[in-house]
């Protein structure tokens, strides 16, 4: 870090910098109890802005999300997430068609590929997000994507079906470099979680260190995957901090600017401005 820099970042220390959190489930029962509470510590860290992240499913998720978000003034997205893509039918993708024209609703998703847990078959979360890329095309809105042992097959169906013009962003990302280059190669974003710091997280430290300042984005993925030092606590968005500070680390630069540039980056990819 350049002596300037480093003045900088002491003038600005990292409670006063501003932050997004561009991922997160906090309208999920795990915070119940304190969501104003959780939410407001969050805004006391810098986390100027927020992305709820709901879901068409059996437990009416996405319901769940717009009610929290019309709560809090917050954006939310809606999608069918590949474990339950097992449930989509023609009333589903009528319904996530009317969601995706609610002004809170700024993206699709999240929506992708889940290999790992196969909670839906294969070839019906192939379909389903393949529709999905397609819905987002249609009503002009960027796609939230989870792959999860599927990067290769994720970036061929993202590239098959034109993804590029709607955008996007590959979340909570846990894939290498390839995957890393043919998203950016569309005009993704990629986002990185508390997985970044994880101990064993070589691989995706690696990438952190190479995407581009313009094309990067942080979140939590709360209430999951809390980073260190909270392992093993229920994840909240003023953790998002804490990615921060580790992208900062591994680029050599002021937690400040990583923060500033993936809140521009955020306002840009949803149209938040």
């Amino acid at each position: 870090m350049a002596d300037d820099e480093k003045v900088r970042e002491e003038r600005t220390p990292a409670a006063r910098a501003s932050f997004v959190d561009s991922h997160l489930h906090i309208d999920m029962p795990q915070f119940d109890v304190d969501r104003g509470e959780a939410i407001a510590r969050a805004r006391a860290a810098g986390v100027e802005d927020l992305l709820i992240v709901g879901g068409v499913d059996e437990g009416a998720g996405h319901r769940r999300a717009l009610k929290v978000a019309g709560e809090f003034g917050l954006p939310a997205s809606a999608g069918i997430h590949p474990h339950e893509a097992r449930l989509a039918d023609d009333a589903v993708y009528d319904e996530l068609g009317g969601l995706a024209r609610e002004k809170r609703i700024v993206a699709i998703g999240e929506i992708g590929l889940d290999f790992h847990y196969d909670h839906s078959p294969r070839d019906v979360q192939r379909e389903v997000f393949r529709r999905q890329v397609r819905l987002a095309r249609e009503v002009g809105l960027p796609v939230i994507v989870h792959t999860r042992e599927a990067d290769l097959e994720t970036c061929q169906l993202l590239e098959d079906e034109g993804a590029g013009e709607c955008g996007g962003v590959i979340h909570c990302f846990t894939g290498g470099h390839e995957l890393a280059r043919r998203a950016l190669a569309l005009g993704f974003y990629v986002s990185f979680s508390g997985i970044l710091a994880f101990p064993r997280a070589e691989v995706i430290q690696a990438v952190g260190k190479d995407v581009p300042l313009d094309r990067l984005l942080i979140e939590t993925d709360s209430p999951f995957l809390a980073p260190p030092p909270h392992r093993g606590k229920r994840n909240e968005p003023a953790f998002v901090v804490e990615v921060a500070r580790k992208l900062a680390d591994l680029r050599g630069t002021a937690v400040a600017s990583i923060g500033a540039a993936a809140l521009e980056n955020f306002r840009r990819l949803f149209r938040l401005w």
